[in-house]
């Protein structure tokens, strides 16, 4: 059996996965840099958190809309050309988001039409990394892909609040524009092109038809609906400190570093919370803890009422971090769940809905932040977080253990 450090040299050692990882590293690296360098360029124009946690919502919203209805792309276009195309307009979108006349109204909408684009994006990646890692070198290779999902918000926003000191936030997006090209380059050269397999002889049903008939079909399984709700409730409420993170930081009088500390702490925590989670608990145990770890995602926000210094409220974030281990029993009670022939449609919805809802969630402090302090707001999220979790959490697992056991049952029949 192979040490985890060789799976993941397997995964290394093929060449098209290299093209693809490296280009992951540069593209999402310079996307996070980017994001945070919006949301500042956006609150220095308007002074509004409102607008400032806006740039967030709109990249983070559309996932719901070209999630579900842009899907079937990876389906008809060749997805090296679907994923170097996308990384074009992409590159194109932040171009013009970075002109120094661009009216914030106008950045605002470039930032949508670029989070329509990310999600057409991620499909193709996803659908054409089995035929780039064959057998066992999949998993390693996904593994390898989420930490740098993760990474990129460690390193990045920390990077941001000192890249900002030095450079506008402008030049920033300019920097991302370049990224997108670089990724596209690699994507091009690096990999090569695969055929989509015809489907001419069977009939095609309209986009927005099947998409709107899989999600009914998804949420009608009680058991799945429940643990999907559980799954979007937790993030879109513990969003509220990233959310508000500039504004905090405003109050703290921290600047633009501390706010990029502050981003910076949540996915340590993060991270952190899944290695230990998948080194230290076995698969029943991390079903068993999924209400205690939710419940701490929002524990330590309560102490945000008392305006913490920028260094205790790092420490509470990398503890609220810790609980997002939560969606590996998740992950588990949801394979257990779904019926076969709806785990493909609910695995997606399930993606796509974690943005939308994370989006919503970054709308909604913000929106809230504009009629009282950041101190308050996040308090009163992490309650709201405290509540959706006791109403779903039990419920969600004890409908699970229920459906294993109903189906262990009906195959001793068998």
């Amino acid at each position: 059996m192979l040490t985890t450090s060789g799976r993941y040299r397997d995964a290394l050692a093929v060449g098209e996965f290299r093209a693809v990882f490296l280009a992951h590293v540069i593209s999402m690296s310079g996307t996070v840099v980017a994001n945070f360098a919006l949301t500042v360029l956006v609150y220095q124009k308007t002074g509004s958190p409102l607008l400032a946690s806006l740039v967030f919502t709109l990249i983070l919203a559309p996932f719901l809309l070209a999630g579900t209805l842009l899907s079937a792309l990876v389906d008809r276009f060749p997805p090296r050309r679907l994923l170097v195309v996308c990384n074009v307009l992409s590159a194109l979108l932040a171009g013009a988001m970075a002109l120094p006349g661009t009216p914030s109204a106008a950045v605002l909408v470039l930032a949508f039409v670029l989070g329509l684009v990310e999600p057409v994006f991620s499909g193709a990646r996803a659908a054409t990394l089995p035929d780039v890692l064959p057998g066992p070198v999949y998993v390693p290779g996904r593994s390898l892909m989420r930490l740098v999902s993760q990474g990129a918000q460690m390193g990045g926003f920390a990077l941001s609040g000192v890249l900002l000191t030095v450079a506008s936030p402008s030049a920033i997006l300019l920097g991302n524009a370049v990224s997108f090209l670089v990724s596209a380059v690699l994507l091009q050269f690096g990999t090569r092109e695969r055929t989509v397999e015809s489907v001419k002889d069977a009939p095609r049903p309209a986009l927005l038809k099947d998409s709107l008939g899989g999600l009914g079909a998804v949420m009608k399984v009680r058991p799945l609906r429940r643990v999907l709700l559980l799954g979007w409730a937790v993030p879109m409420l513990g969003v509220a400190p990233e959310a508000l993170a500039v504004p905090y930081a405003g109050i703290l009088g921290a600047g633009s570093v501390g706010a990029g500390l502050l981003l910076t702490a949540n996915p340590i925590g993060t991270v952190l919370g899944e290695l230990l989670s998948n080194w230290r608990l076995s698969a029943a145990t991390q079903v068993r803890v999924i209400a205690p770890a939710a419940a701490l995602v929002f524990l330590p926000l309560v102490f945000f009422l008392f305006s913490p210094g920028v260094a205790l409220t790092a420490v509470l974030l990398v503890v609220s971090g810790l609980g997002s281990s939560f969606h590996l029993g998740q992950d588990r009670v949801l394979l257990e769940v779904a019926p076969e022939h709806l785990r493909a449609r609910a695995l997606s919805i399930q993606t796509a809905g974690l943005m939308f809802w994370q989006g919503l969630g970054f709308a909604a402090a913000g929106a809230a932040a504009e009629f009282v302090s950041p101190t308050v707001v996040i308090p009163v999220t992490a309650g709201l977080g405290l509540l959706a979790v006791l109403l779903l959490a039990d419920r969600a697992k004890s409908r699970a253990t229920a459906e294993t056991a109903e189906s262990q049952t009906a195959e001793g029949v068998h």
